[in-house]
């Protein structure tokens, strides 16, 4: 519609969009179903709302970018250091002494009325160095005692709370002033006891003494205050823990690479919970972290199926098993590495996120795999707190896969292409950390191991190319190179049984694949198609041209019943690719080479048989089709076409060969055989160029050798 017809119009040219947009709608409500069943699979796999992202390890290597404090974070000490000097104080503390008043003189009263009683009774037992007085050990027994009282008796153990205490000090409370001295100034009650059993023996007077009594008597005179003991110990406790500083607001919390010691450990885990309490301030709705997850899962796939939509539509948007295969892949590898970054700090590093684009390359080419493989690295990266670093590294390392794969064609490619990844990871790890931190000194060699260890578990796909080619009825371009074996069982037998089908197909097979490679088509799949297109001939070999040697079995067949042989290796050829495993996609080949065309030939000459005015139904003369869907089988219907018609010519100038590619191809357009393939014209006209240039080459003239006048030795 014009633009002034818009603007006389706007009622109805809205309503023409509005009902484009809603029929495109409803031809895409299966890939929207597929779409949210695995968008909510996603989500419900979406790393739950945390405090942050960070995974680390004390001792390991701090292994994002460089933290920097958004708020102001208190210096806790550490719980090593603050056991440490726990430890420490309490083999260090002083414990707080109090005197009490002991009346010394009534316990030295008690004890010589004691004493004097019992000498009174038994007598005194002299010493052997002489005979002794029991009144002048009672005075030395005075004079130690007061003596002792004077300086201070401490008592000999402490509480059972203050064990293992300090013992070399004491501090003494006088008038709620602690005073610390040095415990060699007092005597404790059971050195007193001691001194005071030691002159009872040099006086002879052991005895007496033992019945006195005296560990009664002797109470000592400064007691362990446990209240203020634990007071003050309590006290020093709390100066052991308090903060030692304050990492400012843009301060570095951690650097990259850094080794997390024990205090940077104890600073990460105060960030957090600062973090955390501001985020409940805040009243963080987890419905809306939710909805924010959707969104952002949703917008990631939005944007890949509008690629599909657009620039995938033949091969993935209108195949569903292409579109849930893919969609699966992504959605695989996406709870892999949300589950490895829940349950290891390194595991999404382990991940082997190259298998996505590779196993898209291999069905569905290299665009495509690059689109894939970038879907799932945006989606994946929210799994991990260093979203900068994983996406730079695997879209390298998903780039280096896809380009060392362009040309696949042998398994042991993946090894090769390993290795590639593993560079590429490394070459990218060694250009974000010199960008971030500037030297190789931060550098973690155990993630450069993981690297190498994550690019060499690309070489699974080796393996899972197998379970998706059964699972998915998929060829990968591997297979079809095997297949291209002309030493593969079938392709020898239609060489040893149909020589000239073998001949012919062989034929078709380079020419295809010429035009195949001018338009930007399949090759390789056109070549293996071409190669197994006539293999129904082999049950029927002698009734077709190439295979005949002067006898035409024909001769004596109506029409009808020669065309039932030919059209009936279409279906014989499914029933062997059928029998020999091969894929559907080659099938289709088979079946659609010639279409829902006629047996010309057969039609022409019943036609010419039947009674004057009469009508030859054309069924029995049909190919069962259907017409080519893809620009293979068209490029294979055209190419048989022309390979068999290029067999009569007698004129292999390049303007015959020109004029017979154009009668063919254009004859079969003007039948509508090629109207459910999405051949342009361009492609038209490169296809033509090509089976013009190899024909061209195939009957190119030869200098003709003159006849020798006289005899030539031969070297």
């Amino acid at each position: 519609m014009e633009q002034k017809d818009i603007f006389k119009n706007p009622i109805q040219y809205t309503a023409g969009t509005l009902s484009a947009v809603a029929q495109v709608l409803r031809r895409s409500l299966r890939h929207i179903a597929v779409a949210l069943c695995f968008l909510a699979l996603m989500v419900y796999f979406f790393p739950r709302p945390t405090v942050s992202h960070y995974k680390y390890e004390q001792g390991r290597p701090w292994n994002y970018a460089k933290l920097i404090a958004p708020f102001d974070v208190p210096i806790h000490p550490d719980s090593a250091s603050v056991a440490s000097a726990l430890d420490s104080l309490r083999q260090v503390f002083v414990p707080v002494y109090t005197r009490v008043e002991v009346d010394v003189d009534s316990m030295i009263r008690v004890a010589v009325s004691r004493m004097s009683a019992l000498t009174a009774e038994g007598g005194f037992v002299p010493a052997i160095g002489g005979m002794m007085h029991t009144a002048d050990f009672i005075d030395a027994m005075i004079d130690e005692l007061r003596s002792d009282y004077a300086a201070g008796v401490l008592e000999d153990s402490l509480p059972e709370s203050l064990g293992g205490t300090h013992r070399s000090k004491v501090r003494i409370l006088n008038d709620k002033v602690l005073q610390t001295m040095p415990t060699a100034n007092f005597v404790t009650q059971s050195e007193m006891l001691a001194r005071v059993d030691s002159l009872a023996r040099l006086y002879g007077a052991t005895r007496q003494l033992q019945n006195v009594g005296l560990a009664a008597l002797a109470q000592p005179s400064l007691l362990c205050d446990i209240d203020e003991s634990e007071r003050v110990l309590a006290n020093e406790k709390a100066l052991v823990v308090i903060d030692r500083g304050v990492i400012q607001r843009g301060q570095t919390i951690i650097d990259k690479g850094a080794v997390i010691s024990t205090q940077d450990y104890t600073n990460l885990r105060t960030y957090e919970s600062i973090l955390e309490s501001r985020q409940d301030e805040t009243n963080r709705s987890d419905m809306m972290m939710l909805i924010g997850r959707i969104l952002f899962v949703a917008l990631v796939l939005m944007v890949y199926l509008i690629y599909l939509y657009q620039y995938e539509n033949r091969s993935v948007w209108s195949n569903m098993r292409a579109l849930i295969f893919l969609l699966l892949l992504i959605s695989l590898f996406f709870v892999l590495t949300a589950l490895a970054a829940d349950s290891y700090i390194m595991g999404v590093w382990l991940v082997p996120l190259s298998i996505v684009p590779i196993l898209t390359l291999v069905f569905f080419g290299a665009r495509c795999a690059l689109w894939t493989g970038v879907t799932t690295a945006l989606l994946c990266s929210a799994c991990t707190g260093m979203s900068l670093e994983y996406i730079t590294l695997q879209f390298v390392a998903m780039s280096v896969a896809v380009y060392s794969l362009r040309d696949l064609a042998q398994r042991s490619q993946l090894l090769q292409a390993s290795v590639a990844v593993a560079f590429g990871y490394w070459l990218a790890y060694t250009g974000v950390q010199l960008m971030m931190n500037g030297s190789f000194e931060d550098f973690d060699w155990r993630e450069v191991l993981i690297l190498g260890a994550n690019a060499m578990l690309t070489s699974l796909s080796y393996v899972l190319m197998f379970g998706v080619e059964k699972l998915f009825r998929f060829v990968s371009n591997v297979t079809l190179k095997e297949l291209t074996d002309t030493n593969s069982p079938l392709l020898r037998q239609l060489s040893d049984e149909c020589p000239g089908t073998f001949q012919h197909s062989m034929a078709v097979s380079t020419m295809a694949g010429d035009a195949a490679r001018a338009i930007g088509a399949n090759e390789l799949l056109t070549r293996a198609g071409a190669l197994y297109h006539d293999i129904g001939k082999l049950d029927n070999p002698i009734f077709f041209t190439e295979n005949q040697h002067g006898v035409n079995p024909h001769d004596g067949l109506e029409p009808q019943e020669s065309a039932r042989i030919i059209v009936g290796h279409v279906e014989n050829g499914i029933k062997r690719a059928t029998a020999a495993g091969l894929p559907e996609v080659l099938k289709d080949f088979i079946r659609q080479h010639h279409g829902a065309g006629l047996a010309k030939y057969f039609y022409i000459m019943a036609s010419n048989a039947a009674p004057e005015g009469s009508a030859i139904d054309p069924a029995p003369y049909s190919y069962p089709g259907p017409n080519p869907q893809t620009r293979e089988t068209s490029l294979l219907m055209m190419a048989d076409a022309v390979e068999a018609a290029s067999r009569s010519l007698k004129d292999h100038s390049e303007q015959s060969i020109r004029g017979l590619v154009d009668k063919i191809v254009d004859g079969q357009i003007a039948q509508g055989l090629h109207n459910s393939s999405p051949l342009s014209f361009r492609d038209v006209i490169g296809i033509k160029k090509a089976f013009v240039k190899r024909l061209a080459t195939i009957y190119h003239s030869r200098v003709e050798y003159p006849d020798a006048k006289k005899p030539v030795a031969v070297q």
